[in-house]
């Protein structure tokens, strides 16, 4: 049997990070989201992780494999990356694992971290927070005819539904983990889990944490883990999403480290140079009191999947919907310039105007948003913008020469808010 697995960090204490079963270890990292979420991790740890046995880089299974066998893929791993105590952290299906290797392994687990788990994965008597045999049927049945789409991902982080980007990485990481059959297999195993039984056996210092609105699994499960194993730590954080590197990361983050070593260091934002667009669709009231809500709502969807086909064309990122426009970010500002002028031209098909405003600067990167100076001033830019014009400042016409967009000057400007004057100019 060959097990996949990585180690990266060089922090005082390792982590084993014991993953779902959907999931593939070169794949996981290409999510931003996740790749910052790990790499923080790695500032305090060292973190060693691997694909579970029949998914991923890991051998197949012919069935489904047992708790026991996966126990010895952990001492497995723990040896090959010459880790003799670590910390064991799981979530989801790993969860379950996560708590047997710490009761049965106290010497070899200096700590055990669990977030969004569970004890038992069916409804009983004494558990009837959890689904029912036929509604986990259905769940199942859903799994396999969705596979490769990307569903579960997109149901463990409701916030991140809307982002195409984040959907074909979803799917992306269903296709490279395992078949539909064998995902069947292995989830039909998970409705079997029970390790109720072993909770009282825990002997080590143990984090739980959830967020108390999580929509994809009940945060009763936490709360009946905290309250189940002797002397357990229990962290109900704010939030829905029950992907850890979604929504506030930080807080996760913050819990695991202080837990670990003691202290919690305050990171500084990431900051990053980027070009930003806002856009408005001109004259939204009248448009909308004029087709009804159904009708302006419709018409609305038609021109969000527009703007977010060109924003994805030209490599930017869709930060939000503002209301009647969007706020995007780009990795150029000739790309930023292009995408505006595609969506300004896709719009007019649609019967409707917008008006766009960019700005090149550094932007803060907070969780899925951006903030910053940068932002106000885009916003300030695009206020300024005319029904049907693309305006940027000085700072993105100065950053694009040679690229042949033309240019028609619309003065100095004072920006509400934004200290001095500000050359404006609008693409031709």
């Amino acid at each position: 049997m060959h097990i996949a697995w990585q180690a990266a960090g060089a922090g005082p204490i390792d982590i084993v990070y014991v993953p779902s079963s959907i999931g593939q270890v070169e794949q996981l990292v290409t999510e931003p989201g996740i790749r910052a979420f790990l790499e923080t991790m790695c500032s305090f740890a060292r973190l060693i992780t691997f694909d579970r046995r029949g998914s991923g880089l890991s051998d197949p299974c012919p069935s489904a494999p047992t708790l026991e066998e996966q126990m010895d893929d952990v001492l497995a791993v723990m040896e090959a990356a010459g880790s003799e105590r670590a910390a064991v952290m799981g979530s989801l299906e790993g969860g379950a694992l996560s708590m047997l290797f710490a009761a049965t392994h106290p010497d070899r687990t200096a700590a055990l971290v669990l977030y969004a788990t569970f004890a038992r994965a069916l409804w009983a008597p004494d558990y009837d927070w959890a689904p029912p045999e036929d509604e986990r049927q259905t769940r199942l049945a859903w799994l396999e005819d969705q596979w490769g789409k990307g569903g579960i991902a997109l149901g463990l982080a409701p916030s991140r539904a809307d982002d195409p980007a984040f959907r074909e990485w979803a799917g992306r990481m269903e296709r490279y983990s395992a078949s539909p059959g064998t995902i069947r297999r292995i989830n039909e195993l998970i409705g079997c889990l029970d390790v109720r039984h072993v909770l009282p056996s825990i002997r080590v210092p143990t984090l739980v944490m959830h967020r108390r609105d999580d929509s994809f699994l009940d945060v009763r499960h936490s709360r009946y883990l905290a309250d189940h194993i002797p002397g357990a730590r229990y962290a109900e954080l704010e939030g829905s999403d029950s992907m850890f590197s979604v929504g506030d990361s930080e807080s996760v983050l913050g819990e695991i480290e202080e837990f670990l070593t003691g202290a919690r260091h305050e990171r500084e934002p990431d900051r990053v140079l980027a070009t930003v667009m806002f856009t408005d669709i001109v004259g939204s009231t009248s448009h909308a009191a004029k087709l009804g809500d159904a009708g302006w709502r419709s018409l609305l969807g038609r021109h969000d999947d527009l703007v977010r086909r060109q924003v994805q064309r030209h490599r930017g990122r869709w930060i939000k919907s503002t209301g009647d426009g969007v706020l995007a970010t780009f990795d150029g500002p000739a790309r930023a310039i292009r995408a505006a002028t595609a969506i300004e031209a896709g719009v007019r098909d649609l019967g409707l105007q917008i008006r766009a405003g960019l700005h090149t600067g550094e932007c803060e990167v907070i969780d899925e948003d951006v903030g910053g100076l940068a932002v106000h001033i885009g916003a300030r830019v695009m206020g300024m913008a005319g029904a049907g014009e693309v305006l940027v400042s000085s700072t993105v016409k100065d950053l694009v020469v040679g690229s042949g967009i033309d240019f028609e000057a619309r003065g100095m400007h004072e920006l509400r808010g934004i200290p001095g004057e500000w050359g404006l100019f609008a693409a031709a």
